[in-house]
């Protein structure tokens, strides 16, 4: 079942001698509960695909649908909505809230959504991700490996359809790397979500079960991994 489709996907920035097209005309499907790996090297438009998917940036043209809604035929104000309720962000950089604790910061869009968290459902994330003695602690308490658990255990606390995930190991050791991109899939196959990971990292690509190479603003090829014996 198809959870995403870009077609004819372009965006460029500037105009005139300084336009930069950073996307020229990307296609794509992901059905739902696929692990994806899109890389490519700096400048190659892989960020700039992953913020069209997530709706943070609009494109030049073409469009991008998620379970069937073409995402940037809505205001902007019914797109904050929409993202927030169907895709979960995970970002390199962590971005949580220093003033709150493990657990405020997990359950923070939800209460900015205006619910009640399912508190069953967040314990369930909290202990998966080996967070149950830290959910009183605050960010600075944390390893950054801690804290980018507790940055996809919020992304997954809302029970989205999609992941997204910019460098989700960067700023981290080869060896918690590897745990982070595990827990991922893990958490992925448990709650039936879809999740799509930017890296340049080969050996965390190899993971995924399809690698998409993007280049120069075009997808070069698609490598199909586990998803294709899953699937046979």
């Amino acid at each position: 079942m198809e959870i995403l489709r870009v077609t004819d996907l372009k965006k460029t920035y500037g105009t005139g001698d300084t336009a930069v097209e950073a996307l020229k005309g990307v296609n794509l499907s992901v059905e739902k509960g696929e692990f994806i790996a899109i890389v490519g090297t700096s400048g190659s438009g892989k960020s700039t695909l992953l913020h069209m998917l997530g709706g943070l940036d609009r494109p030049t043209s073409g469009t991008v649908s998620i379970d069937g809604k073409d995402i940037f035929t809505l205001k902007d104000e019914e797109l904050t909505i929409f993202r927030r309720r169907k895709i979960g962000f995970v970002f390199q950089s962590f971005n949580l809230v220093p003033v709150l604790s493990v657990y405020e910061n997990i359950v923070l869009p939800i209460e900015l959504d205006g619910n009640t968290p399912d508190k069953e459902f967040v314990d369930t994330i909290i202990d998966t991700l080996g967070l149950s003695d830290k959910r009183d602690s605050y960010p600075n308490q944390l390893s950054g490996g801690q804290q980018q658990r507790v940055a996809i255990a919020r992304a997954l606390s809302s029970a989205p359809q999609v992941i997204l995930a910019d460098e989700p190991t960067g700023n981290l050791d080869s060896k918690t790397s590897q745990d982070v991109m595990g827990l991922l899939k893990v958490m992925g196959e448990r709650f039936a979500q879809t999740i799509i990971v930017i890296t340049h990292n080969e050996e965390i690509a190899q993971t995924a079960d399809r690698i998409i190479r993007i280049e120069d603003g075009l997808i070069a090829n698609k490598e199909v991994l586990t998803w294709q014996k899953k699937n046979a």
